[in-house]
């Protein structure tokens, strides 16, 4: 083996430890936090919603420190590895807090550290992979597994009620913050040039807002991201309330469920085309909350089995195919501007609308120390139905060799 491959296949081992760790923090916590939110503190549903929403306002406010320190001040390994230090910190402090105001401005503080590594450690990766379109796709697989051993040991520890995952996820990321030091030294590409509030929220993609369709995949997509926070923030306390055993681990299915279909996601594009993969993603997020509302822990397992396994299906088939749509659509110089503005509109405020109104919705339907799970899976349900119907009679995607013109 040369000097130059061994090279190579040092930087790709150092990139997979990253991904690794990088979603296994976030894996760790961001599963169960609802079930030890409700269970243990008695926070109720807007509290546990307002929670989790705290990820889509870092997501709104991660552009402008991306563009305005990381790119153009220092190298992006340095600032990845103090951003993990610093939240695993503010993650430690707010696992031992009882109380919701100190607590929800700690998590805050936290996912204002967290979601900006996101772009960060895609950022790094890019660099120093050869050939980005082979090689990065088996680096970010371990990002997947780094989920799905998070989710299996939360479920092994059966810690799930308590603030232990959100303390694993705090030394998992100041272990990450000390390895970021050693990945490869990575300086600020955008050093000395100026900065726009415009470039960091990806406004010049505006533009191809002119076409009705790319219109309707926008506001739709935006649309889906509030019956999506419904699983991620209450799925595991649903499951806990049902008495299923292990959910963490249980839900750890869903990300073994996205690998396979991401394989496979190239085949069904090339079979079916954006608009059918995008409309069976839709199908399958009703789906799944129908299948949870009418499972339970006895003759209902199956059902319980069926939603979860579908993730890959809803995530995939939706998100990820949606970013192919963008990337397809936009003229080249604008593609990353296009990309920042779809995650803008549904990591940011898509989410975080998401976020509160679940929240209060599951409030709604509480009984005494339980839930009318029934009832609230069917209102995701009948959202994310109503968005297929939209786009089945709205969205009309132009061929992927006709962009919107720069």
């Amino acid at each position: 083996m040369s000097t130059s491959r061994a090279a190579d296949g040092t930087v790709r081992f150092k990139l997979s430890v990253l991904m690794f760790l990088q979603y296994f923090v976030w894996g760790a916590w961001a599963v169960t936090m609802g079930t030890w939110l409700g269970s243990t503190l008695g926070f109720d549903g807007g509290q546990i919603g307002l929670a989790y929403g705290a990820n889509a306002v870092a997501a709104i406010v991660s552009p402008f420190f991306v563009g305005m320190v990381a790119d153009r001040f220092f190298a992006t390994q340095r600032v990845l590895g103090v951003l993990h230090l610093a939240g695993g910190a503010f993650l430690f402090l707010a696992a031992s807090q009882t109380s919701f105001g100190p607590f929800y401005w700690l998590l805050l503080a936290y996912a204002l550290c967290f979601m900006p590594t996101l772009a960060l450690s895609n950022s790094i990766s890019f660099d120093h992979l050869p050939d980005a379109a082979r090689d990065f796709p088996r680096v970010r697989v371990l990002g997947t597994v780094g989920w799905i051993v998070a989710g299996l040991l939360v479920g092994w520890l059966a810690v799930e009620s308590t603030a232990t995952p959100m303390r694993i996820a705090a030394g998992a990321s100041i272990v990450l913050g000390l390895f970021s030091f050693m990945l490869p030294h990575t300086p600020p590409h955008a050093a000395g040039q100026p900065f726009s509030a415009r470039d960091a929220l990806g406004l010049d993609a505006l533009q191809l807002l002119k076409d009705r369709s790319f219109t309707m995949f926008v506001f739709g997509s935006f649309l889906l991201c509030i019956p999506l926070q419904f699983y991620y923030a209450f799925t595991n306390p649903f499951l806990n309330e049902l008495g299923v055993p292990a959910p963490a681990a249980m839900q750890t299915l869903g990300q073994m469920s996205e690998i396979g279909f991401l394989l496979l996601l190239p085949w069904f594009l090339a079979k079916w085309g954006v608009k059918r993969i995008l409309l069976v993603g839709m199908l399958a997020w009703a789906a799944r909350y129908v299948a949870f509302a009418y499972g339970n822990a006895d003759s209902g397992l199956a059902l319980l089995y069926t939603g979860i396994l579908l993730h890959g299906v809803c995530y995939d088939f939706f998100f990820v195919t949606g970013q192919i749509y963008v990337d397809q659509q936009a003229p080249k110089a604008i593609r990353a501007s296009a990309q920042g503005f779809l995650a803008f509109v549904t990591l940011g405020l898509g989410n975080f609308i998401g976020s509160y109104s679940a929240g209060r919705i599951v409030e709604a339907y509480r009984v005494g120390d339980a839930h009318n799970w029934t009832s609230i899976w069917l209102v995701p349900a009948a959202m994310a139905a109503v968005v297929l119907v939209v786009f089945l009679l709205l969205f009309r995607p132009r061929p992927a060799s006709t962009p919107v013109a720069a």
